[in-house]
């Protein structure tokens, strides 16, 4: 779903977000309210990206939950930033991210707007909030609350852009390079071998909602269920 919200106002919007997320509505809403020349696509993991982003030529773009990974053209069509905003610290860029904060039992967790480069999550950092994780979080938890933090920061960085401020310049560096597709599916991995405390963090740190853990025997590979099934 791609729209385009025309006026004549003195900056210009495109706002890439997730497909029915409410917290991501809840971005573009302000956005829509607080600037007139507002264009927006919405997609799901496996969405084209849209053919009439390459049309589009403006001020700010804005990545928000966004499944799509944008292409450096795109970028540099932002005449004052490209900024992203990702659901986790600079400890845990990539993919994955809070499944890999519950597996190695992170202490304190977070989210980070950055300027968006040609790699993922590899831009200048702009800011960065942070919240502890507790011994009770499952990916349920921690995922939502992380979701709650990225819209006050979410909210914090535009206001900067409504007031007319430079965005803020940040000391902090990302901490490792993103994680990988790969290294996801390998954390889901249950297998014969591994020790009771490695099968229980490994559950912990991906069973969500219909995403489950596998159990892999051999040839043969099995979905966990738990419990809560």
């Amino acid at each position: 779903m791609c729209k385009t919200k025309q006026s004549t106002a003195n900056l210009s919007f495109l706002f890439l977000g997730k497909k029915n997320d409410d917290h991501c509505h809840r971005a573009l809403e302000f956005i829509q309210k607080n600037f007139a020349n507002v264009t927006y696509c919405l997609g799901e993991w496996g969405d084209p990206l849209p053919e009439s982003i390459a049309l589009w030529d403006g001020d700010y773009i804005v990545s928000y939950l966004s499944r799509w990974i944008v292409p450096e053209y795109v970028i540099k069509k932002a005449k004052k930033a490209a900024i992203n905003f990702h659901p986790a610290s600079p400890a845990y860029p990539g993919i994955g991210c809070n499944n890999f904060a519950l597996y190695e039992n992170a202490s304190e967790y977070g989210v980070t707007c950055h300027h968006m480069d040609k790699k993922v999550d590899t831009g200048d950092i702009i800011a960065v909030k942070r919240f502890p994780v507790f011994l009770t979080d499952d990916v349920a938890s921690l995922l939502l609350r992380t979701y709650h933090f990225q819209l006050v920061l979410f909210y914090e960085i535009v206001e900067k852009i409504i007031k007319g401020e430079e965005l803020p310049i940040s000391t902090e560096k990302w901490e490792r390079k993103p994680f990988s597709r790969k290294e996801f599916n390998e954390l889901r991995k249950i297998t014969p071998g591994m020790d009771n405390a490695e099968i229980g963090k490994r559950i912990r740190a991906t069973n969500y909602m219909k995403f489950k853990p596998t159990v892999e025997i051999g040839e043969y590979i099995f979905e966990l269920k738990t419990e809560d099934d």
